[in-house]
């Protein structure tokens, strides 16, 4: 499972089937919450599960996976990676979130 830091949330949307958090965390907790999703994502299950302060997200998707990065220089340049993955199989029901 792929935890998330619990204080560290800077802002958070939930809207009936629309769920959204963010977090300002050091580039070594951002680093350790990408290794575990990873490896949920190597080990080929088709599932992942993400959890932090009182949720918990599991999502069952398909092999299909868009992977983006975007990258802008200049003095105030940044790096932005986006993972996104689709449901698995043919029922577009929104994740469960518990």
């Amino acid at each position: 499972m792929a935890n998330v830091p619990d204080d560290d949330a800077t802002g958070s949307t939930e809207l009936g089937d629309y769920f959204e958090e963010e977090y300002d965390v050091t580039a070594a907790v951002a680093g350790e919450f990408l290794v575990d999703l990873g490896e949920q994502l190597q080990s080929g299950e088709g599932g992942v599960t993400l959890s932090g302060g009182d949720w918990e997200l599991d999502f069952a998707y398909s092999d299909a996976v868009e992977l983006e990065v975007e990258y802008v220089d200049g003095p105030d340049g940044e790096l932005e990676i986006e993972v996104e993955l689709s449901p698995a199989g043919d029922d577009e029901s929104p994740p469960s979130l518990g």
